[in-house]
């Protein structure tokens, strides 16, 4: 009768060893690995090109940006090629953009473009033309330097067709 107590004694020790004390739990071979659930991974959408709309100013409906600066061309430009940097570039930043420029409202999306300049960073251009900004336009809305020559051409703000107004 002493293989009833020895298994019992065996019981005992095997139950305690799988919990019911305060020590980590035994791993056994039969149990799968434990691990935190995973997560789907984060889709990040493509990041989107800058956004250009139509809207009235006193020189009729021209190009702003979605916070609604106003978008110049320079007559000095040669096609897609931008010609103003330095000085230039500091009175007409260069409206920067990322691939995808997106058209709103009246804008025509085949018009929307990018030249690249020669830091590698991507100009937005509009039926062919590169755009930029001036300094001086601060608020919304704002269109200070219209048919301006300076830097050798002139500066315009731009029609839904893409030409200047004059």
């Amino acid at each position: 009768m002493r293989l009833p107590a020895i298994t019992a004694t065996v019981l005992l020790v095997a139950v305690a060893g799988c919990g019911g004390s305060s020590a980590a739990p035994v791993k056994r071979a039969a149990d799968p690995p434990r691990s935190a659930p995973v997560a789907a991974p984060k889709r990040h959408p493509k990041p989107a090109g800058k956004q250009v709309k139509v809207s009235g100013s006193a020189y009729g409906r021209i190009l702003f940006d979605s916070r609604g600066r106003a978008l110049y061309l320079f007559t000095h430009d040669r096609g897609t090629r931008s010609t103003c940097y330095g000085a230039c570039a500091s009175a007409w930043p260069p409206v920067l953009t990322k691939p995808g420029p997106r058209a709103t409202g009246a804008v025509k999306q085949s018009l929307l473009g990018t030249t690249r300049r020669r830091d590698g960073t991507s100009q937005l251009t509009y039926a062919g033309h590169p755009l930029y900004y001036y300094v001086g336009d601060t608020r919304p809305g704002q269109v200070l330097c219209q048919a301006v020559l300076e830097y050798g051409g002139y500066w315009y703000v731009v029609r839904s067709d893409g030409r200047a107004v004059r």
